[in-house]
């Protein structure tokens, strides 16, 4: 009698146990009618979960989906899916596969992806074709036991529309934000460091980017072949290569920004290696666009133009103490002023009589001796030689053997923070 007494009281017990106690994580997910929220309870759940129907998923403290080192952790194919307050961890790492930590089919619309910690997976959320996602808040780590080729990237658009990128740290994969095909998405507030590229923009354009951090990379924001791409009041600091690359960009604005200490890649011994000098700013087969009130500093190079890059407009930019304020291989003469403001240069010796802010002498940064250092360095062993510096005298003295280059008739007299 004691024996059914005790086997009665078990059995109630185990009624009384919340239901996911019993079941799976799995289990629940398939359980649940469309609209449902469910707690995931803390500890390590082994799950390859797809949500293929109306569902938010909340993590508790300590709440753990691992895939075990193959596939997606979560696949998501259906609107108005939230995932949140989850560790996510353990993709697999087939590129072709393109595993993931969480990843978004293209019938997916209105998914929230917040809060979550993704690591060692190999890419972090990959959107594929999908539209009104918002991706905000999470912590994502790549596999930082691969090379940087063979790793995903944080965050990968493709052919995505209408979505938000807002908040996320981001580090240890390829790229920190990959957008490729992709219009009309906003990428507002992101810190991203250790990766190759910040943000990399290809074939997108109507985009926003905004108030985001790069740091540590080996560029800051590669953008390539996009166009009305507004990039305001974002920030790289201490990146290898380029603060902004600009590479076939057409009919954007590129405002506010901040690029700190661009020093180039090191070799060996210190040095930097030939043809690898920072640049704060690269804008190379890039036409139409408006640069104003960037600071660029304490970089290699302040900013680099080349290869046909035309009709650009500068104004209110601030160009402080790099080694090279203006690298410019074009045989076009541009006016690098607007509405009779131009830029501020730390190197500008000119006066201002009349104290109206603006310097009463053009700033003209490179002369025809540094064109042609930048097309023939070997030219540089004759920099100290007479006729190098006889050169140099003839071009000040008699401005029409200057050939075609930068000018700035309205140089800036101080420097002002700079605004979006």
């Amino acid at each position: 009698m004691t024996t059914l007494r005790y086997l009665a009281i078990a059995l109630l017990l185990l009624l009384a146990l919340p239901a996911h106690a019993r079941e799976s994580l799995e289990q629940l997910v398939a359980a649940a009618p469309p609209g449902a929220t469910l707690s995931v309870p803390a500890g390590v759940h082994a799950v390859h979960l797809k949500l293929d129907k109306p569902l938010t998923l909340i993590g508790e403290p300590g709440a753990i989906l691992d895939g075990g080192g193959y596939g997606d952790i979560v696949r998501i194919s259906a609107a108005n899916v939230t995932v949140r307050g989850l560790i996510l961890r353990h993709s697999g790492s087939d590129l072709t596969a393109m595993n993931a930590g969480i990843f978004i089919e293209r019938t997916a619309r209105d998914v929230v992806i917040d809060g979550n910690r993704i690591e060692d997976s190999l890419f972090g959320v990959y959107l594929d074709g999908a539209a009104n996602v918002r991706v905000e808040r999470n912590v994502i780590r790549g596999m930082r036991a691969l090379r940087v080729a063979d790793r995903g990237d944080g965050i990968h658009l493709w052919n995505d529309t209408g979505c938000t990128i807002d908040g996320n740290d981001i580090a240890g994969s390829r790229d920190g934000i990959y957008v490729y095909v992709s219009s009309h998405n906003t990428i507002t507030r992101n810190v991203v460091h250790d990766v190759r590229y910040g943000v990399h923009y290809m074939y997108s354009q109507d985009n926003l980017l905004q108030g985001n951090v790069s740091r540590g990379n080996l560029a800051g924001y590669a953008l390539m072949s996009s166009h009305h791409l507004k990039v305001i009041g974002n920030s790289s600091a201490d990146d290898a290569s380029y603060g902004f690359l600009l590479n076939y960009i057409a009919h954007s604005e590129i405002a506010g920004n901040r690029v700190y200490r661009v020093k180039g890649q090191s070799d060996d011994a210190g040095g930097t290696i030939e043809g690898t000098e920072g640049k704060g700013l690269f804008v190379y087969l890039s036409q139409f666009n408006s640069f104003h009130d960037n600071l660029v500093a304490d970089s290699q190079i302040g900013i680099h133009v080349t290869a046909g890059s035309e009709n650009n407009r500068l104004w209110g930019n601030h160009f402080e103490d790099n080694r090279i304020q203006v690298k410019y291989v074009q045989n076009l003469a541009q006016e690098w002023s607007e509405r009779g403001r131009g830029n501020f240069w730390s190197d500008y010796l000119g006066w201002d009589l009349d104290a109206d802010g603006i310097g009463d002498i053009p700033f003209r940064p490179n002369d025809g001796v540094d064109v042609l250092l930048w097309k023939y360095p070997s030219a540089r062993n004759l920099m100290s030689s007479p006729s190098v510096l006889l050169l140099r005298y003839v071009q000040r003295a008699f401005p029409v053997f200057t050939p075609p280059s930068v000018q700035d008739s309205h140089p800036l007299m101080k420097a002002t923070p700079a605004t979006p």
